[in-house]
């Protein structure tokens, strides 16, 4: 398998654990990566979709011009990509105008040939979780984990879950019961994480962050997993302060996909580079573990 990498800036910016990690493990599952490197950002935070379409558009056609699918690690990457795709692939006319005044003097062109896909999917879809379990050698049977899928990955239904794919709505569970953990169900899983509001209302931000981590540590998790950097930085880098407004000690680590994946390949707590992270992981460490062989 071989796809046209996008990383994001939030993997190597906000969150420097995640590129590495996703790197390493997706050696180890002999995916072959071409990283896109001559693109821009994929304009989220824009509301101006005539500023981010061109952008991702050129993102797109770079990626038909090597006749590869798009893989993300940021689910507000794949957002926008997805989204921006969709538009321009229903709508000729929208499509030839972007072709005519924005690539065409760079000699590229937007056909509607590639697909962008999530490492989550890539996952499910194109590796497959039976090879995936075959690929665990360190099974996470004793940790409890909390799905966190945040916004891009579950909305607008008709572009994330078409037809046929309604496997998604459940994937990150499917991963982490593949990998050995326990899935602990929580109900703000498809919800925002609180980090697009954190600036003009920070009050409500930190509530949502709060909410989400505790729900999960009442209900036993040892950890969330979350597909997207940037519900990381709110669920991880603004839980202290979360936890001082509702007034609850919280102290949930919270996990990068690629880092839950790399646990049980075989990969070390700093491997995965999980001594960057603001809430310590150390719970999480020792109940992920290798358990030691007994030899008789």
């Amino acid at each position: 398998m071989k796809y046209a990498f996008y990383p994001g800036c939030v993997s190597r910016g906000g969150c420097p654990e995640l590129y590495p990690a996703a790197v390493k493990v997706l050696a180890k599952l002999e995916i072959e990566l071409v990283e896109l490197t001559d693109v821009g950002c994929t304009g989220a935070g824009v509301l101006s979709r005539e500023v981010s379409d061109p952008i991702n558009a050129r993102t797109l056609a770079k990626a038909e011009e090597m006749g590869l699918p798009i893989m993300t690690i940021c689910s507000t990457c794949q957002g926008c990509l997805m989204q921006a795709n969709h538009r321009l692939k229903k709508d000729p006319a929208y499509r030839e105008q972007i072709n005519r005044d924005y690539l065409a003097e760079e000699g590229l062109e937007y056909k509607g040939t590639t697909d962008v896909k999530h490492f989550l999917w890539v996952l499910e879809e194109d590796y497959g979780l039976d090879k995936l379990k075959e690929m665990v050698v360190n099974p996470l049977n004793d940790l409890k984990v909390a799905p966190f899928y945040g916004c891009y990955l579950r909305r607008p239904p008709e572009v994330v879950v078409p037809k046929g794919k309604e496997s998604r709505k459940k994937a990150l569970e499917s991963t982490i019961s593949a990998l050995g953990g326990e899935v602990i169900a929580i109900k703000g899983k498809g919800k925002c994480c609180g980090f697009p509001i954190l600036i003009p209302n920070e009050r409500n931000s930190l509530e949502m962050c709060g909410n989400h981590t505790l729900e999960a540590k009442d209900k036993g998790a040892d950890a969330i997993v979350t597909p997207c950097p940037l519900c990381h930085l709110e669920l991880d880098g603004n839980q202290p302060r979360a936890a001082a407004q509702k007034g609850r000690k919280i102290d949930l680590p919270i996990l990068h996909l690629p880092q839950l994946v790399g646990l049980a390949l075989g990969f070390t707590p700093k491997e995965m580079q999980m001594q960057r992270h603001i809430i310590s992981t150390g719970t999480v460490e020792a109940k992920a573990r290798p358990k030691a062989t007994v030899q008789s």
